[in-house]
């Protein structure tokens, strides 16, 4: 109901909305909580009959108890995930089915051992470095089954990954950059045990973790194919000619990875352009340096893993005949 603020002085008109929120979980069903909010820009718009989320304060005064907190979205969450699913397993059956395994194996890796090793204060590097390592593993198993392809696109990834991990020490090294610019300061304030400055390249490896596995398999897969059609060709012309794939896949690769950083950044990039400030001070400052670096530092490690892995796969497949290439091992 929108109405005079009960608080505005008599010779002021300041115009509120009054919200009745009705509980529905939590130890206060029932109850009926009622707030006023100042009518402005960021004034929050509700419907009657719509689920919302409200923070619980049982310490404070009972009028201070409840806020509203956020919109309930897990009915929406739920929805697309179902579909997600839907749609990896009606166009993958199997494997699809067994790619979303493998998801949740990643998913359980983040959050029961990379998480807590790292509030634990963990180095987060060698934490990020050993869960990557587990979660190509596991993925790349989970999706593609224990074929000798699978294991050349592991060990393709592994080698782009190192090579990444060093990379990135050194250049964010020689950068100075501290951490501090990213969520993790507030975060040091929860777990003084956390290396900030290892958060940073822990956030590298992980981000470029899930292009490169991607680049490796699909070369791995191209020179299988390609020996699978065409079984006269030695190792040489595999990987001549599944570089060629590979060159395309980088291409279109290092602009999805530049898309992705920029699309997460997009208000602090509207803030920068706002502020009037030049180009070179935007990219200078550590905030824009760390997402820059990761792009870049990130594209290096899947064009690395293009050659390591299309060489380990001509190799590998040279001497197969054609009926043992997708022969489990």
């Amino acid at each position: 109901v929108e109405g005079r603020c009960a608080y505005a002085p008599e010779d002021e008109t300041l115009t509120c909305v009054t919200v009745s929120f009705r509980m529905t979980h939590g130890p206060d069903v029932g109850r009926v909580i009622v707030q006023e909010y100042t009518l402005g820009q960021t004034t929050p718009v509700f419907s009657v009959g719509e689920q919302v989320v409200m923070d619980y304060a049982p310490d404070a005064a009972e009028e201070f108890q409840y806020r509203y907190y956020d919109r309930q979205r897990r009915g929406v969450l739920l929805v697309v995930t179902l579909l997600f699913v839907i749609v990896v397993v009606a166009l993958g059956r199997w494997r699809g089915l067994a790619a979303l395994v493998g998801l949740a194996a990643s998913v359980i890796v983040l959050l029961q051992f990379i998480v807590p090793a790292i509030i634990d204060g963990r180095s987060p590097v060698l934490v990020a470095m050993v869960g990557a390592a587990a979660i190509a593993y596991v993925a790349l198993y989970a999706a593609h089954g224990f074929t000798r392809m699978t294991t050349v696109a592991l060990l393709g990834t592994l080698t782009a990954l190192a090579l990444t991990v060093l990379l990135s020490w050194l250049a964010l090294a020689a950068a100075q950059l501290s951490g501090f610019a990213e969520e993790a300061s507030f975060i040091l304030t929860l777990s003084g045990r956390i290396d900030v400055g290892g958060l940073v390249l822990a956030g590298v490896v992980l981000g470029s973790m899930g292009a490169i596995d991607d680049v490796t398999v699909t070369q791995a897969s191209a020179v299988w194919e390609l020996k699978a059609a065409a079984p006269h060709l030695g190792w040489r012309q595999l990987f001549v000619r599944s570089l060629r794939v590979g060159r395309d896949h980088i291409a279109s690769m290092v602009n999805t990875l530049l898309l992705a950083y920029a699309g997460a950044a997009m208000p602090l990039l509207l803030f920068f352009v706002l502020s009037s400030q030049s180009l070179g001070t935007v990219l200078n400052t550590e905030i824009v340096a760390i997402e820059v670096l990761r792009t870049l530092l990130g594209s290096i490690g899947l064009v690395a893993a293009v050659p390591a892995t299309s060489w380990l796969a001509a190799v590998t497949a040279a001497d197969l005949r054609p009926e043992d290439l997708h022969r489990h091992v």
